[in-house]
């Protein structure tokens, strides 16, 4: 296979690998997007689906065939539970936003199908992804493609949007990156169940028993999540007992109950956070899983990500079509100011509505009062609602 040459080097084609393509694109800038996954295996992932106002407007502004209005549903809140009793957030009134149920591998769909029709590379299934010369103006990336190829690609620029078990991260050097990590003691037992919607949003739910969100999918399918022990195993727990348990999370004095089904997925999500700064070295950037992980409470992840395109993208074009590398150099430092308040938001959720088995019974009391505070302020469900529904772009 002859050597390529382009403008960006794409390793990853997420979400956020494909909207960096297509912003690219749209710019008349030429790039190659490589994945070490097959498209079936990233279109049949199923990963989280609250999309912010600003990604909505992301991909409406990058023109996009996205049925996120046709086939997504526009949230207008969410309904934070506590011991059985029901707080509704109203966002438009709050914050003046919505978000859109729109789950991740939709997304994938939408942006592989803009890829493809602009007839530019991209190969899934590659193996053996190795990057060099990063600290040059002409790094490559070389990968075996899924006919056994040698394929190199050679570029003014690398991005990794490679996820955080890629090996883009590991190329910036261990005396240049930090790594901020911090685990939680427990995971969330999730399912998909064949069901109807059991409310209009989402519910986030505290109680003794401790956490649970109520999600939703589509109209016929739901997720459904409840804190457990990050060494549960799922063999243990059958579809009634899973139903009871879940129920027990949500029960208060106004009877509200689930609306059940068969259950066709179970899973152990551990939580994690982690940071890695910078984002870039020499002529790699990171976006996405690759710089940074939070966990799924704020509903922030794939959010995360677009945000890191909206500002590496502009960037990027600067560069290569202006000569401009001003913002490109500073896009780490631009990047990690929101990776980092959505680290706050997303650690705040997670300890307001979770019991931690750790916490002696002063923390317990305090994280009460913390989602008190929230609770029964006007001025708090201000900011939980404009943190929820994501701070502007750029």
């Amino acid at each position: 296979m002859p050597e390529l040459q382009t403008d960006v080097a794409i390793v990853g084609a997420g979400p956020a690998g494909l909207m960096l393509a297509h912003l690219m694109h749209n710019a008349g800038i030429d790039s190659v997007v490589i994945d070490n996954r097959s498209r079936d295996e990233i279109a049949h992932t199923h990963r989280a689906g609250i999309l912010e106002a600003g990604s909505v407007r992301m991909l409406e502004a990058a023109g996009v065939e996205s049925r996120v209005h046709t086939e997504g549903h526009r949230h207008d809140g969410i309904d934070i539970r506590v011991n059985g009793v029901s707080h509704p957030f109203d966002f438009p009134e709050l914050a003046g936003e919505s978000v859109w149920l729109y789950p991740q591998n939709e997304i994938f769909v939408d942006l592989a199908a803009a890829r493809e029709r602009t007839g530019e590379p991209i190969y899934y299934s590659v193996t053996d992804t190795h990057l060099g010369d990063i600290e040059s103006e002409r790094p490559w990336v070389t990968a075996t493609t899924a006919d056994g190829e040698e394929l190199t690609i050679r570029a003014r620029y690398v991005v990794g949007a490679d996820g955080s078990r890629g090996p883009c991260r590991s190329m910036i050097p261990e005396g240049t990156r930090q790594r901020f990590f911090h685990e939680y003691p427990f995971a969330w037992f999730g399912i998909l169940c064949e069901a109807p919607p059991s409310h209009e949003v989402l519910i986030y739910s505290r109680s003794e028993r401790g956490f649970a969100l109520i999600s939703q999918r589509s109209s016929n399918v739901q997720r459904m999540y409840f804190q457990a022990s990050p060494d549960t195993d799922v063999a243990d727990w059958s579809d009634d007992r899973i139903w009871t348990e879940l129920q027990s999370r949500v029960d208060g004095p106004d009877g509200f109950e689930l609306k059940t089904g068969p259950i066709f997925d179970k899973t152990v999500l551990p939580f994690r956070s982690a940071v890695t700064e910078p984002m870039q070295h020499g002529s790699l950037f990171l976006a996405g899983d690759s710089a940074h992980t939070v966990p799924p409470t704020g509903a922030k992840g794939l959010n995360l990500a677009f945000a890191d395109v909206a500002v590496l993208a502009p960037a990027l074009i600067k560069a290569l079509k202006d000569s401009d590398t001003e913002a490109l150099a500073g896009y780490s430092q631009t990047a990690t100011k929101r990776v980092w308040k959505a680290q706050n938001f997303s650690y705040q959720m997670t300890r307001m509505l979770h019991t931690d088995p750790t916490q002696d019974a002063f923390e317990t009391k305090r994280s009460l009062g913390e989602l008190g505070s929230i609770l029964d302020s006007d001025h708090g469900r201000r900011y939980l609602a404009e943190c929820y529904t994501g701070w502007p772009h750029g």
